[in-house]
């Protein structure tokens, strides 16, 4: 089965607690702080596997859980960094955070990463708060929690040059004259429900990737049809050819059809009209063909080059190929949309991530207070609230992030509750 989106859920590993420990060694009286760090959870990393060709694994994967970092351990040993979390996917992924929209990777070549949830810190043991006025802390820190989001995984196909026309015109055909490629090929629309990849050799020993797409009808790039799930194939291809039934079987005009066909591509991206465009003229072994390619080309307005073909005599194959070679040599990489302002060949897009709000705070019904944000949420889950010293670091932090007067200056009086994330304090005075 070809499936090329999905949706899927990542999540870094944890940081490591830190701990509270002291040295006990015999003849070592009062030997100090002695706890160690919690290890950094692993990292959700993406990993191109060029022997892969679709995102099937997803369907039966959706949720990706990082391990955490080992916790701190006395003698001020350093727990044990948890190893990154490899997920494969098949070349020409593209990652998208589904809340934001945001592209996070655009993965293409064999064994290319990107890091897609970031995996916490780990946690401060005591021997790290030691000070000469708190020899003695009684504070460790818990580790950070690891990244988690929602990601949207597109597969575009890498492909040089894409098949595209109406159904039942021949790209399949073609395809599997020119290439090793075996596409079931019948006369009936959309016999081609999933695209086909073939390699294809010229006779000067110049060679290409080729892309049968299924069909587009009128109305594909709003939905109509099957050619619509795979439009987003053709974004990456540097040459489109552009199959037209030249026979006349099927009751249309072949100049309706380059219209309509060329209409539905600029719709779904105006950046489609930039590829170099060539027109093959199927099926020229058929009776009406020759005259409907002279009404063809007297209406033709743009300047593309025109090829007559016929898969079964093999007629005009050979110059198609030469032509298609030579467009592909000719023609740059088109970039994807959202790197147009990328530079490098590179494309993992690691971006400066803006300071988020420290915190926010909301009433509700029951006149309690809500205190929410980035900072403070991280904050709470890394304090360790079993231990009273810890538990006052937190309220100094709160005040120095300017909680207290916040609270305040919201009506926040002695007693009221505060809640954060589903805990509840009282606020005192």
């Amino acid at each position: 089965m070809f499936i090329d989106q999905t949706k899927v859920f990542v999540k870094g590993g944890d940081g490591g607690n830190g701990i509270v420990a002291y040295r006990r060694e015999k003849y070592v009286p009062m030997g100090g702080p002695a706890g160690g760090d919690g290890g950094h959870g692993a990292n959700v990393v993406f990993e191109v596997e060029e022997g892969l060709r679709t995102l099937m694994d997803f369907r039966y994967q959706r949720h990706f859980k990082a391990p955490r970092g080992e916790h701190g351990m006395s003698k001020n040993m350093h727990g044990k960094n948890a190893s990154d979390m490899i997920v494969k996917v098949p070349p020409g992924t593209v990652v998208m955070d589904e809340d934001t929209k945001e592209v996070i990777a655009d993965l293409v070549e064999h064994g290319q990463r990107a890091i897609i949830a970031k995996g916490g810190r780990g946690g401060r043991g005591n021997s790290r708060f030691a000070s000469p006025s708190n020899p003695a802390p009684e504070i460790a820190e818990n580790g950070e929690p690891g990244q988690e989001r929602n990601i949207i995984l597109e597969l575009k196909l890498l492909a040089d040059v894409g098949l595209v026309g109406f159904p039942s015109v021949g790209k399949s055909t073609l395809l599997s004259v020119v290439s090793a490629a075996r596409p079931k090929i019948a006369e009936y629309h959309f016999t081609t429900i999933v695209p086909n990849l073939g390699m294809v050799e010229t006779e000067d020993n110049r060679s290409f990737v080729m892309a049968d797409l299924p069909g587009l009808i009128e109305g594909a790039s709003e939905g109509v049809g099957l050619g619509h799930q795979f439009l987003r194939h053709i974004e990456r291809t540097r040459v489109i050819i552009h199959v037209i039934d030249m026979s006349g079987l099927e009751g249309r005009d072949p100049y309706e059809d380059y219209l309509t066909i060329n209409k539905e591509l600029q719709e779904y991206n105006l950046r489609l009209t930039e590829r170099p465009q060539v027109i093959v003229a199927s099926k020229m072994d058929m009776p009406d063909s020759e005259e409907n390619l002279q009404n063809f080309k007297e209406k033709l307005t743009d300047d593309y080059p025109i090829f007559p073909i016929s898969a079964v005599t093999r007629e005009g194959i050979r110059e198609l190929l030469y032509a298609v070679a030579d467009k592909i040599e000719e023609t740059p990489e088109f970039p994807l949309e959202h790197e147009e302002e990328e530079t490098g060949v590179h494309r993992v897009m690691y971006k400066h991530e803006s300071a988020q709000d420290e915190f926010e705070i909301t009433r509700d019904s029951d006149g309690s207070f809500n205190v929410s944000g980035f900072k403070i949420e991280r904050l709470f889950k890394m304090t360790d609230f079993t231990r009273e010293e810890s538990i006052r670091r937190f309220a100094r932090q709160l005040r120095t992030f300017g909680v207290d007067e916040a609270l305040r200056s919201r009506g926040a009086t002695n007693g009221v509750t505060v809640r954060i994330l589903e805990y509840e304090f009282e606020f005192v005075e």
